[in-house]
């Protein structure tokens, strides 16, 4: 399974919204991809899972322009102002809600066994705002692996929430390697500080053409699974 961007770009009403931009990630990688903090990450997140049709270039899956398929088989995680849960809500009821969705039984008891099995219970009451980056962060991907079809999970600004990005581009390689493809986006200081190879929000090809060239070499999955991460493997 491989999700391809060709030179996407997204306008608004009153501007440019995502400059063109290249993702390329294969099934059991982690890419990231850097730009200042703004609308561009949510834009590209948007585009990325088909959410958002792009006015420049093309968001292939498995080389084929599916904007359904995009809907199906790409999570939107904890994108601001799209799928970012409530920071009110109790951390209980965003996995109830996030398990209802994924098909799941989601009554109190199953949604206390699910946090119990990733050591998170004692967070259950709390609100979500108040979670842990860290603990938000592994649960937030660990729901999207839940969802019935989904391949490719596109992770929105984790480093907005503090902490050390080590630790969500961590998190981020584990899920990759039980499986999934994954994009993470983060601003240009957290990419700096994990020095890895990037995508840039911006650097994209001008017209979003169908040949690979263009497309910067992106990091693979990284050094394999971490046993620190609680995110679960493909059912």
């Amino acid at each position: 399974m491989r999700l391809t961007a060709r030179g996407v770009g997204v306008d608004g009403p009153h501007g440019t919204l995502l400059e063109p931009t290249d993702v390329d990630v294969a099934r059991g990688d982690a890419v990231l991809v850097a730009g200042m903090p703004g609308t561009g990450h949510t834009a590209l997140a948007l585009a990325l899972g088909g959410r958002m049709a792009p006015h420049r270039g093309r968001v292939l899956v498995d080389g084929a322009d599916d904007p359904a398929a995009l809907r199906r088989r790409v999570a939107v995680v904890d994108t601001p102002g799209v799928s970012e849960p409530e920071p009110a809500l109790t951390l209980g009821t965003v996995v109830g809600e996030e398990l209802a969705m994924a098909g799941r039984r989601a009554w109190r008891r199953q949604v206390a066994d699910w946090l119990g099995q990733r050591a998170a219970g004692e967070w259950s009451g709390r609100r979500f705002e108040d979670v842990p980056a860290d603990v938000r962060i592994d649960l937030m991907l660990a729901l999207a692996a839940t969802r019935p079809a989904v391949d490719v999970v596109v992770l929105t600004g984790p480093d907005r929430h503090g902490g050390s990005p080590h630790t969500w581009w961590r998190m981020a390689r584990n899920c990759a390697s039980t499986g999934y493809a994954v994009v993470v986006t983060c601003a240009d200081t957290s990419a700096a500080v994990l020095d890895v190879p990037c995508f840039r929000i911006g650097a994209g090809t001008a017209e979003g053409g169908p040949g690979h060239d263009g497309i910067a070499e992106a990091p693979a999955g990284g050094d394999g699974p971490d046993d620190e991460s609680t995110v679960g493997g493909r059912s």
